[in-house]
């Protein structure tokens, strides 16, 4: 609850993230039935990078600033960048889109977003962003109830987005209980999970017990900006996909590379795409 994405809008994690978010729901338009999308833990919606929360850290520079500079982009980054093409024409200045509102904006008229935020402040702000906007409804609950809540989706069809704030020190181990009871729900789902990359032995425990948790087809896509830190420094960030789209792995795969030649900061840089589990 203490947790304010403002301060890192568009910094090094969200572009990775958001940019292979962006190839999964395009992935979900190639199929004409309807599909559905649940953002557990939201945010804003959409955050003004000139802010005085945004430029007191200014990570955004070095995320998105350095992305939209490059030159040769590969056309894996397509579906992110006319995402950010349409959220940047509904509004002036500097904004950058939280995870509701890049997905919202690569819906097609059928399909349906639910957008769950506990912050109380923040849940505010994500209603009047889609405010009457019938394709996606906000929800103020923990995000871990609404996966319970509102998985199998009427559509049968689409992606669950999880992306905790890691505030609690149980939080990766919550994320895949939480997973597999929504994963015995609805089977053929595509889940997205994303975490940082700190030292601790975190998160190849995480990765450990992902692998053992019988989720079938569990795709490991990684980026870091530098070597690993033996504190809590974020130096990279991840995100697991069950059920991920068949294109994925070779897609993150071309972007990857990129992406970490743009944002890397020192040599330790490096990525990495690797299958956990398989059918």
């Amino acid at each position: 609850m203490n947790y304010r994405h403002i301060f890192h809008a568009g910094n090094f994690a969200d572009v990775v993230k958001h940019a292979l978010l962006a190839l999964v729901v395009d992935y979900l338009t190639r199929k004409d039935k309807p599909f559905f999308v649940l953002d557990t833990h939201a945010g804003l919606g959409a955050y003004d990078l000139d802010s005085e929360p945004a430029r007191r850290t200014g990570e955004s520079d070095d995320g998105i600033g350095r992305v939209l500079a490059a030159e040769s982009p590969p056309p894996e980054l397509e579906p992110y960048r006319r995402a950010l093409a349409t959220v940047a024409a509904d509004r002036p200045g500097r904004w950058y889109p939280g995870s509701p509102r890049l997905a919202r904006a690569l819906l097609r008229p059928d399909d349906r977003l639910v957008a769950v935020e506990l912050h109380p402040e923040d849940v505010e702000a994500l209603k009047a962003e889609f405010a009457r906007d019938r394709q996606v409804k906000v929800v103020h609950l923990d995000g871990y109830t609404a996966l319970k809540a509102y998985v199998p989706p009427k559509e049968r069809r689409g992606l669950v987005l999880i992306d905790p704030p890691f505030e609690q020190p149980d939080e990766f181990a919550r994320l895949i209980e939480t997973l597999q009871a929504a994963h015995a729900k609805w089977p053929t789902g595509i889940y997205a999970l994303w975490y940082p990359v700190k030292g601790g032995g975190q998160v190849p425990r995480f990765h450990g017990a992902l692998a053992g948790a019988g989720l079938g087809d569990v795709l490991l896509t990684e980026l870091t900006i530098t070597s690993p830190d033996p504190g809590n420094r974020l130096t990279g960030t991840g995100m697991v996909i069950i059920n991920p789209p068949w294109l994925l792995a070779d897609q993150a795969s071309a972007l990857l590379p990129w992406l970490t030649a743009v944002l890397g900061r020192d040599s330790g840089a490096g990525w990495r795409v690797e299958w956990l589990s398989r059918k």
